[in-house]
């Protein structure tokens, strides 16, 4: 019986490529099935914005469930990291204003949760944290900040319904919102 090494070696790489091959795309698959985090940017002249989320900047409420500050505060947070580009100092502002579209879209104007009912918090990378109620906050905006040439700077956004807010647990309302950077002339 006559033995072909050549076409023995060349059946062995093309089967050793398939299995090597379907390893790296169930490993992909699993990867980004676990992932659920993706990051999303925007970019202006001089800064670049980086959300940590599927969302990006869009916030929403979508169950009422009145809560402490402290369950609050460990509540689903937004992360936002920008980065000054320009080689001179930047202003900026964080907002956070009502999502008009998504209002729109739903049409919930009649389903929204009063403001005076929402609390938010903002956390500094310095480890400084605020809260405010949201009908507390002039011109929707949130943080005023300046950033060093070719620096960074992280917040964290959380948003809860207060435990003094008189909803009932469970109610339909809910709040939609979008957080905008824009950049500040000085």
């Amino acid at each position: 019986m006559y033995y072909n090494h050549k076409k023995e070696l060349i059946k062995n790489v093309v089967t050793m490529t398939f299995i090597l091959a379907i390893a790296v795309v169930s490993t992909y698959i699993i990867y980004k099935k676990f992932d659920h985090s993706e990051i999303v940017d925007y970019s202006s002249e001089s800064l670049d914005i980086t959300f940590k989320e599927e969302l990006g900047e869009e916030i929403n409420i979508t169950h009422v469930s009145p809560v402490t500050d402290s369950v609050g505060l460990s509540s689903k947070a937004h992360t936002i990291t920008i980065k000054n580009n320009l080689t001179e100092k930047t202003s900026f502002v964080i907002k956070l204003s009502d999502n008009i579209n998504k209002i729109i879209e739903d049409e919930c104007q009649e389903y929204l949760i009063p403001k005076e009912d929402i609390k938010i918090s903002v956390r500094y990378s310095t480890g400084q944290t605020e809260i405010y109620s949201l009908s507390e906050i002039d011109d929707d905006i949130l943080v005023v900040g300046k950033l060093k040439p070719l620096d960074s700077e992280k917040y964290t956004i959380r948003t809860w319904v207060s435990s003094e807010s008189s909803l009932p647990m469970g109610s339909s309302l809910h709040y939609h919102g979008l957080i905008e950077v824009e950049e500040k002339s000085e």
